[in-house]
C-alpha cells in the first residue's frame, strides 16, 4: 500500500469534505424548508449530547490508532501496527456497548433534568444505535489514517453523507404529518442509516485491501500487553478529555442558549426557532471553509508523528508552516465574504436573511476557528494532546461566561451568543499557536502567510462590493447579482494571490503532483 503525502492526503479529504459539504448544504436547505427552524433547533438541542456520548464511547482511541500505527509503520513494523489496531478495536466494542446501554437506561433522567425541550426525547433515542456503529467505524478509519492512506476515509464518509441525506429527507417527509418533532426523528434516523452505510463500506475496504504482512518478514519483539495499553491510553486520555470538554461545552451551549433567549421575553417555540437559525444557518455557513482545516488536522496527526518519530524537527516545522498558510489562504477570504454578504447568503440559500446578523459577527472569528482546528491537529501529532485540552478549557469557560451574560441582554440576544463564540475562537487559536512555537521553534512567516492573503482578501472584498452594486443597478435580481459578484470576487482573489506571490510556482507544482498522484490499495 502506497503512503500518501501530507498535501495529497489533505487534498483527498478536502475533496470528500467538499462533496459532503455540498450535499450537507442541499440537505440543510431542504430540511429547514421542510421542518422549519424549530425542527432544526430541536435536532441541534440533542445532537451535541449524542456527540458527547460518542466521545465517551470512543475515548480518543481512533486518534491513538492513527498516531501509534503511524509510529509503527515509520520503523516498518506492520506486526506492531496490527497489534495496536486489534487491542483498540476490542476496547471500542466494550466501551460503545456500555455507553449505549447507560444512555438508554438514563434517558428518562435526561428528559427531566437536561433536555431544554421535552420534544427532543425520541430524537435522542433514535440516535443511540449510532454509538456502536460510529465507534467501530472510527477504528478502521484511524487505522488507514495511520498508514497515511486518506482515501478510504474520504470515500466512506462521502457514501455515509449521501445515504444520510437521502434517508434523512425521506423519513423527515414521511413523519412530518405527525408533527415537527417526529420529522426531526426522521432526520435522526437518516444519521444512523448513513453511519451504517459508512461502517459497512470501510469494513469491506479493510478486509479486501489491508496491507498483507510479507512472508519471511522478521517480526519485531512483541511489546508487553500492559505497555501497549499504556501507550494507547497515554494518548487517548488527553484526547478524550479535550473532546469531552469540547462536546460538553457544546451541550451546554445547546441547553443554555435557548434558556438565555427566553430571559428577555421569548417563548420556548420562538427561542427554539432562533436557535435553529443560528446553528442551522449562520454556523453552517461559517463552518464551510473549515473543511480545509479539518482535512489538514486529520492528515497532520500521522504526518507530524511520522516526522517526529524520525527526529526530523525541520520537517515538522515545514509541515506546520504549510498547514497554517493553507488555513489562512482559505480562512481570510471566507471572513470577508461573510462580512459583506451575510444577509444575502442567508436569504439566498436558506430563505432566512435575518440570520445574517449573527453570521456577520461570527465571520470575525472565522479565521481563528479554522486555525484552532489546524493547530489542534498539529499538537496532537506532536504527542501533546494535553495542551489543546488545557487551552480548550480556558477558551470554553471564557465563551460560556460570555453566552450567559451577552445572550440574556435584550439589545443583543443571539448576536451576543455570536460575540461570545468569536472570543472563544480567538483565545483558543492564540494559545495553540503559542504552544506550537514553544515546542518546535516554529515562527509564522507574517509576510507570505498572513499579509499577502490579507491584502488579496481585502482587494477581493472591494471587487465584490463594486460588482454587486453595479450588477444590481443594472436590473439584475438581488440573488443573481450576489451570485455573480461572489464568483467574480473568488476569481479575483486567486489572481491577486498569483500576482502578489501569495501562490507561487512551488504551490502550483505541488498541486500538479497531487492531481497526477495515483493511489494503490
Amino acid at each position: 500500500m502506497t503512503r500518501q503525502s501530507l498535501l495529497y492526503g489533505a487534498a483527498v479529504l478536502l475533496l470528500a469534505s467538499l462533496f459532503n459539504r455540498i450535499l450537507g448544504f442541499v440537505y440543510q436547505i431542504l430540511m429547514i424548508r421542510l421542518i422549519l427552524p424549530e425542527g432544526i433547533g430541536l435536532f441541534n438541542m440533542v445532537y451535541p449530547i449524542y456527540v458527547l456520548v460518542l466521545v465517551m464511547a470512543t475515548a480518543g482511541i481512533p486518534v491513538a490508532i492513527s498516531k501509534l500505527v503511524a509510529e509503527e509503520m515509520a520503523v516498518n513494523n506492520l506486526h506492531g501496527a496490527y497489534r495496536i489496531f486489534n487491542i483498540c478495536f476490542a476496547i471500542l466494542i466494550a466501551s460503545s456497548i456500555l455507553f449505549s446501554c447507560l444512555c438508554f437506561l438514563g434517558s428518562p433522567f435526561l428528559l427531566e433534568y437536561v433536555f431544554p425541550n421535552p420534544k427532543v426525547y425520541y430524537i435522542f433515542l433514535s440516535l443511540l444505535p449510532g454509538v456502536i456503529i460510529v465507534s467501530l467505524c472510527s477504528a478502521f478509519r484511524g487505522f488507514f489514517q495511520g498508514l497515511q492512506q486518506m482515501t478510504p476515509t474520504a470515500v466512506t464518509q462521502s457514501l455515509e453523507q449521501l445515504v444520510r441525506v437521502v434517508s434523512g429527507l425521506f423519513f423527515a417527509y414521511l413523519f412530518l404529518p405527525q408533527g415537527v418533532e417526529y420529522a426531526a426523528v426522521g432526520a435522526s434516523l437518516g444519521v444512523v442509516i448513513g453511519e451504517i452505510a459508512g461502517f459497512i463500506s470501510i469494513a469491506a475496504i479493510y478486509f479486501r485491501h489491508r496491507p498483507q504482512i510479507p512472508a519471511g518478514l522478521s517480526a519485531y519483539p512483541v511489546e508487553p500487553f500492559g505497555r501497549s495499553v499504556g501507550r494507547i491510553f497515554n494518548l487517548a486520555v488527553p484526547v478524550t478529555l479535550t473532546r469531552l470538554v469540547s462536546t460538553s461545552f457544546l451541550s451546554v451551549d445547546a441547553i443554555l442558549i435557548p434558556q438565555r433567549l427566553q430571559i428577555h421575553g421569548l417563548g420556548l417555540t420562538e427561542a427554539t426557532s432562533i436557535y435553529g437559525q443560528f446553528v442551522g444557518i449562520a454556523q453552517s455557513l461559517l463552518f464551510t471553509p473549515g473543511i480545509i482545516a479539518v482535512s489538514l488536522a486529520t492528515a497532520l496527526i500521522p504526518a507530524v508523528s511520522d516526522a517526529l518519530a524520525l527526529n526530523n524537527v525541520k520537517l515538522v516545522r515545514v509541515r506546520c508552516e504549510e498547514a497554517i498558510r493553507i488555513t489562512l489562504l482559505a480562512g481570510l477570504p471566507s471572513a470577508v465574504i461573510f462580512l459583506l454578504l451575510a444577509e444575502d447568503l442567508c436569504g439566498l440559500i436558506f430563505g432566512y436573511p435575518e440570520a445574517g446578523a449573527s453570521l456577520k459577527i461570527l465571520a470575525l472569528g472565522g479565521p481563528f476557528l479554522y486555525l484552532q482546528q489546524t493547530t489542534t491537529g498539529i499538537l496532537q501529532g506532536l504527542g501533546e494532546a494535553s495542551r489543546p485540552f488545557r487551552n480548550l478549557i480556558f477558551a470554553s469557560v471564557f465563551k460560556i461566561i460570555g453566552i450567559y451574560y451577552l445572550t440574556g441582554l435584550s439589545q443583543l440576544g443571539i448576536r451576543g451568543t455570536a460575540v461570545a463564540l468569536v472570543a472563544g475562537y480567538v483565545v483558543m487559536a492564540w494559545l495553540n499557536l503559542a504552544d506550537i512555537r514553544q515546542l518546535t521553534g516554529f515562527k509564522l512567516n507574517i509576510y507570505n502567510s498572513l499579509l499577502k492573503p490579507l491584502i488579496a482578501a481585502a482587494g477581493m472584498g472591494l471587487i465584490i462590493y463594486l460588482s454587486q452594486y453595479y450588477l444590481y443597478i443594472h436590473t439584475l435580481s438581488p440573488s443573481l447579482s450576489t451570485a455573480v459578484a461572489l464568483i467574480i470576487g473568488l476569481i479575483s482573489y486567486i489572481l491577486l494571490l498569483v500576482f502578489s506571490g501569495g501562490i507561487d510556482g512551488n504551490d502550483l507544482r505541488r498541486l500538479k503532483s497531487i492531481l497526477v498522484f495515483k493511489t494503490r490499495y
